[in-house]
């Protein structure tokens, strides 16, 4: 079965960030998630993925695009996993779910 973005966006939400609480996908830091299958090498993975942040100074981006590296490798068939921070379009928080709004208490 091949690997879709859904199954990488759920890995993504094992990713908290550090000062709201709310996993990065709920938040909506998750631009693009793109999945290039391997030439000559069946069930294998190359992913690719636009974050961005909720400022351009956000502390906790390092750790972040550590996390996101960490949980979308371990997925079985996953061989290079490469995050790419934009700014453009800049965060709003529109791009939030119901879910992190809820958590956040915003209405």
């Amino acid at each position: 079965m091949p690997l879709t973005e859904d199954q990488v966006r759920e890995e993504l939400k094992k990713v908290i960030d550090p000062e709201l609480f709310v996993n990065i996908v709920d938040l909506g830091l998750i631009y693009v998630v793109d999945i290039a299958g391997r030439d000559g090498e069946e069930g294998k993975y190359d992913v690719s993925i636009d974050m961005t942040m909720t400022s351009p100074m956000c502390p906790a981006g390092p750790q972040l695009i550590g996390q996101s590296k960490q949980v979308v490798s371990q997925i079985e068939g996953v061989e290079n996993v490469e995050v790419k921070i934009v700014m453009d379009p800049p965060w709003t928080p529109d791009r939030m779910t119901e879910d992190a709004r809820d958590q956040l208490g915003i209405f």
